[in-house]
């Protein structure tokens, strides 16, 4: 069976920002199927209860499944670790870009946002994915380096560290991102 994508945009994001219309655009134009969900956003709605409810639409579908390769950006990785464990999901790969977990210190708005999305578990994910790549950059303006490191080194030795990446957004001129079609 043919490969599907998903697409996974951050806190105080959308599936209209950073690289992820780029990406999809360069998924379609080689016949692949993708979903760019807009999760609910802001101090109230962006919450693990609501961004849960959201992905299980898609999980009843059947359109996340073991042909799915997912992209998820900065809190989106942890969101999609612990929503694959808790719901017990296999998917074929996860790449994931300046994922964190339990880490806070950001500001108020996105420590609020970011918290219900942690979990104590992200080792487990290695269940139900065995192909894990993580990209990070030395000087992301919002989460530290050891951060995004340390949720790295818990889940893959596949890792790409970029020099002078920023949060790999647009701010940092990451409207592109031509590395990622290497594991589409």
């Amino acid at each position: 069976m043919k490969n599907n994508y998903l697409l996974v945009h951050g806190s105080f994001g959308s599936p209209f920002s950073n690289w992820i219309p780029w990406l999809r655009n360069e998924i379609e134009n080689i016949g692949g199927v993708v979903y760019t969900p807009d999760f609910p956003t802001g101090v109230g709605y962006q919450n693990y209860e609501n961004w849960s409810k959201l992905l299980s639409v898609y999980v009843e579908a059947n359109l996340i499944n073991e042909n799915t390769v997912i992209f998820a950006h900065s809190i989106a990785p942890i969101f999609v670790c612990k929503f694959l464990v808790q719901n017990k999901i296999k998917v074929k790969r996860l790449v994931f870009i300046c994922g964190f977990n339990n880490y806070l210190g950001i500001d108020k708005d996105y420590d609020t946002v970011n918290e219900s999305m942690y979990f104590d578990n992200l080792s487990n994910v290695k269940n139900y994915c065995n192909d894990i790549v993580c990209f990070y950059s030395d000087n992301d303006p919002y989460v530290k380096y050891e951060a995004e490191k340390e949720f790295a080194d818990t889940i893959t030795d596949n890792q790409i560290m970029i020099e002078n990446g920023g949060h790999l957004n647009s701010e940092s001129g990451y409207t592109e991102f031509k590395q990622l079609l290497e594991y589409l």
